[in-house]
């Protein structure tokens, strides 16, 4: 039987691939850059790919988890941690309003006119 160990941090050797590269660690800086780029992807402004539609529901609730993240946090991160989270809930809050108005306009321009 495998040990904890073991099953936490398995080898990776694909033979097709390679070795996994090594992950960042996990750190608070990373968790919201993760969160961010989640948000970001959903909302339609990461190339991705195929062309994909933008998912508002899932951009706002990675939004709206960094802002639960912010509440509960407070008075605990450093002074940067504090800086680049506050900064990606409100760049991702201003960002998420103008790429909705911007699908709104999209949508108004290619409906044909009655």
């Amino acid at each position: 039987m495998a040990d904890a160990d073991e099953l936490l941090h398995p080898d990776y050797d694909d033979d097709d691939d390679g070795p996994r590269p090594e992950l960042p660690a996990p750190d608070f800086d990373f968790l919201v850059y993760s969160l961010r780029l989640q948000a970001e992807l959903n909302m339609g402004l990461l190339p991705f790919g195929e062309k994909r539609h933008a998912d508002f529901d899932l951009g706002r609730h990675n939004i709206d988890l960094l802002a639960m993240l912010q509440e509960k946090t407070k008075g605990n991160l450093t002074a940067e941690e504090q800086r680049s989270l506050d900064n990606s809930v409100a760049e991702l809050r201003f960002r998420f309003i103008e790429a909705k108005d911007q699908q709104a306009r999209l949508e108004k321009e290619s409906s044909p006119s009655a």
